[in-house]
């Protein structure tokens, strides 16, 4: 097939884009150098995985003589997705494993191993899909934001599989590569900002402490062989306790600042994930929880369907209250695993018409343009009620909140989101609206503002 190609692949990066964001991929220019930009072929026309390539500004299109038809990886790559959008994903499978053994430079390779995995997710492979994923995220620099990001592997991200190779990136290595810790990193020290003088300080000290305890101990050694010209004993004895008492103290420390960190990034990861936990409003839109972010404040409830659909009447009598602290209830019953709407597609790509997000971390920390126009229309469509998509996700998410809290994971639980996303608390059972409609201030308080 003909397909277009880019002499001088310089820059790249992976991005769904619809045609609600044409606009956005516009204003990101920043991630190219100069020039024009050429296009993979898409799975499907309007929403899909776009392989994003920097061409040189003396770039020029393939004359209608040049030798298109011939066998490369980006003709392989760009088949496979064709493919795919026609519903022939085994098919596609292969084309794949022959772009990557036609030597291909590394941003073909990061889309031949990247969509190799989406073709694995839908066919329920997911340790293979796994596989192709930790070697674009190791050796071709994909970022995981892309992952946790992609409708297409909605089916993935609720499989045990999955849940391992987050764990992987959040530790890092030689494995899978360092470029999420990294990301997790930064975030931590914008939430804790003093932590790493703290360290610094405890280790400065530390080995100070350290070295003043190896002029200390010759001292200590004369004084208690005593004789003339030895030090007080007692004296001796006292500092080099200081000294070492200190360097106990001060790595103590070390290690505790060192444990709430990695603490802080597990949390950090959770709140990624549950901000990537699609649902679908009143007006049968589905978007992300990230989408809803200064808007509202889901309140998640978990459990029996008994248990569920009781709470939900009860906050039926406190609706008008709710609805002015901005309460948006999400139900999630323990064990009813419908099959999602993005999964039911032929090929790559999420609803017509997703809202735009507001911004999060990853993907290099660049942040999603969001209109006024999009917003303000989204509010609009914002109701009382929402339904899950994807509620292996969403069950997987609140069993490993419910863990960390220490909570039996399957109990009736209830968590209330913040105006940022962040969980507000949460607690056994069904909520006590009453007490939730005192505790919450209306949407035009200036605590909400001060919550956004």
């Amino acid at each position: 097939m003909a397909v277009a190609t880019a002499p001088s692949l310089n820059r790249h990066f992976l991005r769904r884009i619809s045609s609600s964001f044409s606009t956005v991929v516009k204003k990101r220019r920043l991630w190219l150098l100069p020039g024009d930009s050429n296009l993979f072929d898409s799975r499907r026309n309007r929403h899909s995985h776009h392989l994003v390539f920097a061409s040189s500004p003396l770039s020029s299109p393939p004359s209608s003589n040049s030798p298109a038809d011939a066998l490369t990886a980006e003709s392989c790559v760009n088949t496979g997705l064709d493919l795919f959008k026609r519903g022939r994903v085994k098919d596609a499978l292969v084309q794949f494993d022959t772009a990557l053994s036609l030597d291909p430079n590394p941003i073909e390779s990061q889309a031949a191993y990247y969509n190799k995995a989406c073709c694995h997710a839908y066919r329920g492979e997911g340790n293979k899909a796994a596989d192709c994923l930790r070697v674009a995220l190791r050796d071709y620099n994909l970022k995981f934001a892309t992952i946790l990001n992609d409708p297409d592997l909605a089916s993935f991200r609720a499989l045990p599989e999955f849940k391992q190779l987050q764990e992987e990136a959040r530790l890092g290595g030689e494995d899978i590569g360092d470029s999420f810790r990294r990301d997790l990193k930064l975030i931590s020290e914008v939430r804790a900002p003093f932590r790493g003088f703290r360290k610094f300080f405890y280790f400065a000290f530390s080995a100070a402490a350290g070295i003043s305890t190896l002029f200390t101990i010759p001292r200590l050694i004369q004084a208690v062989r005593g004789g003339d010209g030895a030090p007080d004993l007692l004296e001796t004895t006292g500092n080099a306790a200081i000294n070492i008492g200190g360097i106990v103290v001060l790595v103590a420390l070390f290690i505790w600042e060192n444990k709430k960190e990695e603490e802080q990034m597990v949390q950090i990861t959770r709140d990624e994930t549950l901000s990537r936990l699609p649902l679908r409003l009143s007006t049968n839109r589905v978007v992300e929880l990230v989408q809803l972010r200064d808007t509202v404040r889901p309140v998640i409830l978990a459990g029996k369907k008994e248990t569920v659909t009781q709470a939900m009447q009860k906050a039926d009598r406190f609706r008008t209250e709710l609805l002015r602290r901005g309460v948006l209830l999400v139900p999630v019953v323990w064990g009813e695993r419908k099959t999602p709407e993005v999964e039911k597609k032929k090929g790559f790509g999420a609803s017509s018409k997703p809202a735009t997000s507001l911004p999060s971390i990853g993907e290099d920390f660049d942040t999603r343009a969001q209109s006024v126009v999009a917003q303000s229309k989204l509010k609009s469509e914002i109701r009382f009620k929402s339904e899950i998509v994807s509620p292996g996700e969403w069950e997987r998410w609140i069993r490993d909140q419910q863990i960390a809290e220490g909570v039996v994971p399957g109990e009736d639980v209830y968590i209330i989101l913040r105006l940022d996303g962040r969980v507000r608390r949460s607690g056994k059972g069904m909520p006590d609206w009453a007490e939730i409609s005192k505790e919450l201030p209306p949407m035009d308080d200036v605590l909400s503002k001060l919550e956004r």
